[in-house]
């Protein structure tokens, strides 16, 4: 089984499935956006990358969604004092993954291998795999001009409304052996409940994985990380707004098909949608609606469960 995944959203669907990886048999291949990606304090910073592995190894800061759980700040304090720019902050225990990474990456290894070295190191199982190992992205344009992901994000706090998104490297960049194969071989390929512009958006920005997608054998399906007409997490719901389209499971349904026509199989959305579902099977997608709102552990693994009895074989 092979997730296509970003943020938090698809963190924490990625954590379910790989708690049942080993009663329902299942080799997991996470595929992860690197458009967040930043060069922070001359250190090589994954967001995304480190989000899903450190939810993974079970060491996440659940309640900010990112960075270590029960982390101490000592590093960032005296940066503050140099008078470096701290508004986006590494924890100490997350500081030594950046160094690490950076280190590695100097020394001539590519971020798949160093991604596979790290999760190893923390006991995940899954094979997390960066869509691509060139330099790749993302950029917001606001009414302040183009901005790097995570200085509209993080700094401004996504609060500009984005009116374009540019997968900036995305031309020249290539997905790795590792992701086309995990593709390739998967039984099922599930795109995450993630921001669709900003995570899947960057992914599939990458030449060939789109074509890899059609290709494959696998059902297609794309789980809804608009509920209610709300994003449970980050600025998705307004991207809508301000991006075109509305911010509904309905919306989520029809983006995809717009820009991917025929990409995707299926939709899951949430029972809190389940009047939107004539409209989304009318795109010619079969629908799953169930609870998707992963609040716990528990939660987690019964969506996973429930996914993989819908559509796994």
């Amino acid at each position: 089984m092979t997730v296509l995944a970003g943020g938090y959203g698809g963190a924490k669907l990625s954590h379910g499935l790989a708690l049942i990886a080993d009663e329902r048999e299942l080799d997991l291949s996470i595929v992860v956006n690197t458009g967040d990606d930043l060069e922070l304090h001359g250190l090589a910073v994954s967001p995304d990358l480190d989000t899903v592995m450190y939810t993974l190894a079970g060491l996440a800061d659940t309640t900010m969604g990112w960075g270590v759980r029960d982390e101490t700040w000592s590093a960032a304090g005296m940066l503050e004092r140099y008078g470096a720019q701290t508004w986006f902050r590494l924890g100490d225990r997350d500081l030594a993954t950046h160094i690490r990474r950076t280190q590695r990456l100097r020394e001539g290894a590519t971020l798949t291998a160093f991604t596979a070295e790290l999760a190893n190191a923390l006991g995940v199982t899954a094979h997390l795999l960066p869509v691509t190992d060139d330099r790749l992205r993302t950029r917001v344009r606001t009414s302040h001009g183009w901005l790097d992901f995570q200085d509209w994000f993080v700094r401004r706090h996504h609060a500009d409304p984005a009116l374009e998104i540019r997968y900036e490297g995305a031309e020249g960049a290539r997905p790795t052996p590792e992701v086309l194969a995990a593709i390739g071989g998967a039984d099922l390929m599930l795109f995450a409940p993630s921001n669709p512009f900003v995570s899947i958006g960057t992914i599939l920005a990458v030449p060939g994985v789109e074509e890899a997608l059609r290709s494959a054998r696998a059902p297609r399906v794309a789980v809804s990380p608009i509920v209610g007409g709300r994003a449970l997490r980050g600025p998705a719901d307004r991207m809508f707004e301000s991006l075109g389209g509305e911010a509904t499971a309905l919306g989520v349904a029809a983006l995809y098909a717009e820009r991917y026509p025929g990409l995707l199989d299926a939709m899951v959305i949430d029972l809190l949608d389940l009047e939107l579902r004539p409209r989304v099977e009318a795109l010619d997608l079969r629908v799953l609606v169930t609870q998707t709102v992963m609040t716990t552990d528990m939660d987690r693994s019964a969506l996973a469960t429930t996914i993989l009895d819908a559509f796994g074989r």
